[in-house]
């Protein structure tokens, strides 16, 4: 019993972490069951890493001291890694607080495994020992994959082709991050100390700026699809620039395609209006129940998609707007399926 609690102890900080960031998140862009998913996921990215170490531990011949310093960082914020760049190109996260919570979520879970095996091995290290490694080790974790995810989703949101490239920046951080934490260059609790300064400032300013951008995005954004929502229903979008421009698409299309055109831009736009109105719901502390009617509408978005076609989605491009915002407030809204684009 007295292993157990002190397994537990070494994890409470980092635990303790993951839910203030939880509590941090007043749109609530991350549902709890997303997170306890990511600690999972966490989880099983600890057992590979410790099956990779051992391996390239004993092939390349390295000493443990010089492995955990410049070889296991890698490794481990590889795998780490892999499982964000998932979420970010399916474009299920759509601003930095998204990526900090689940690049956190991430590292809880890898803690718990890691702390887990080496408590297990070292079972005579003091209370103290096991306070360091929780408020240590595990929180590093933790922000080593958040940083990751911060400075990744920052660089998605400037480039619609998310090329290997995009996700190097965040790769180099956190593996550096990672790999000067295991030198020690001071002592210890001074290591702890810094880490413990450090990150919590960090995501409070990232959190700021965060919060503002949802804030300007969801006030102008809202304002836009309430405009063309406003002239497509009124009939108005023929005398609108839009308008002339799907008039000019009847040459390239059929007129049932340019049809589905217009069709498509009203639902997107009334599906953009409900997840922007959902948002500012969850800000206000209420809790919104699953509208039975978004469904059908995801539905008939992706019927319209496949009618219109990719060189009708191209041409549409311009006002669609299918960027990384756009395309995760439909997963936000529940839709749970893969999106093509």
């Amino acid at each position: 019993m007295e292993h157990v609690a002190k397994i537990a102890f070494s994890l409470l900080p980092v635990v303790g972490f993951l839910a203030a960031l939880k509590l941090m998140d007043g749109y609530k862009l991350i549902k709890l069951e997303s997170v306890m998913f990511q600690v999972l996921a966490g989880i099983g990215v600890a057992v590979l890493a410790l099956f990779a170490n051992r391996a390239l531990m004993g092939g390349l011949g390295w000493k443990v001291l010089d492995y955990s310093r410049y070889v296991a960082p890698f490794v481990e914020e590889v795998l780490k890694a892999t499982y964000l760049v998932y979420l970010i190109r399916s474009r299920r996260l759509g601003f930095m607080i998204d990526a900090a919570i689940c690049g956190f979520a991430l590292g809880t879970g890898f803690a718990i495994i890691e702390n887990s095996y080496y408590l297990g091995a070292h079972e005579n290290l003091s209370l103290v020992a096991c306070g360091l490694r929780g408020f240590g080790t595990a929180v590093m974790h933790g922000g080593a994959t958040t940083v990751f995810g911060i400075v990744s989703q920052s660089m998605s949101e400037r480039y619609v082709v998310r090329r290997a490239f995009v996700f190097l920046p965040g790769l180099a951080a956190a593996v550096l991050f990672h790999s000067l934490f295991n030198h020690f260059l001071v002592s210890p609790p001074l290591t702890v100390a810094g880490l413990l300064l450090v990150l919590p400032l960090l995501l409070i300013v990232v959190f700021q700026q965060s919060e503002r951008r949802v804030q300007r995005w969801l006030g102008a954004g809202l304002d836009a699809d309430a405009d063309l929502l406003a002239m497509i229903q009124s009939g108005m979008i023929s005398d609108s620039r839009i308008g002339a421009y799907l008039k000019s698409l009847k040459e390239s299309f059929p007129p049932e395609a340019v049809a589905d055109m217009l069709c498509l831009l009203r639902l997107h736009c009334e599906l953009s209006i409900k997840a922007k109105g959902v948002l500012l719901m969850r800000e206000a502390g209420f809790d919104v129940p699953p509208d039975p009617e978004v469904e059908d509408k995801l539905t008939e978005l992706e019927f319209l998609e496949k009618s219109i076609g990719k060189a009708g989605l191209l041409a549409m491009g311009p006002f669609l707007h299918w960027r990384t915002r756009n395309l995760w407030q439909l997963h936000m809204l529940g839709s749970g399926r893969k999106r093509r684009r």
